[in-house]
């Protein structure tokens, strides 16, 4: 099923400015630029990669973000630690921030573990692009309400009691 221009114009407009899904709690201005441009730059390869037919997905940064906010938020359980250390150590390598100290660092997970790490991506990217999709239904509707009233003062009253 082939993407109409419309749609990938605004997936790609959307990797640029989708909102980071952070955990709630206050923590997600504490992001450093850093991630945040990880995040931008490895939504456009996934942008790639979907119009290509593979199926979109949240990225590592995005989930290292997310997990990272969470970490500062609440004491994480063993699976989720190993899961944050091993996209954390994925995602600071990457992006050459240098190397995960040795004593930490994850080299692979689980199958559970890569499980629950895949489900996180993908409810990522359902969150930033339901966030897009309610944004622009918010700027029509709003739109449309102007065009309304705008029409309203424009039109002469035609009875008045």
């Amino acid at each position: 099923m082939s993407k109409n221009v419309n749609s990938m114009v605004d997936d790609l407009v959307g990797t640029l400015t989708d909102p980071i899904i952070v955990y709630p709690g206050g923590w997600g201005d504490s992001l450093p630029e850093w991630l945040k441009n990880a995040i931008t730059l490895e939504r456009l390869t996934e942008n790639m990669k979907e119009t290509k037919g593979e199926q979109s997905t949240g990225t590592d940064a995005e989930a290292c973000a997310y997990l990272n906010t969470a970490s500062l938020t609440m004491p994480m359980d063993s699976d989720w630690s190993q899961i944050y250390l091993y996209v954390a150590g994925k995602t600071y390598t990457r992006w050459s921030k240098g190397e995960m100290p040795k004593d930490i660092k994850v080299d692979s997970l689980t199958d559970q573990q890569m499980a629950d790490l895949n489900r996180l991506k993908e409810w990522l990217y359902l969150r930033r692009t339901t966030a897009r999709l309610e944004q622009e239904r918010a700027e029509r509707r709003q739109q449309k309400e102007e065009e309304v009233a705008k029409r309203e003062s424009e039109q002469p009253a035609l009875f008045e009691f």
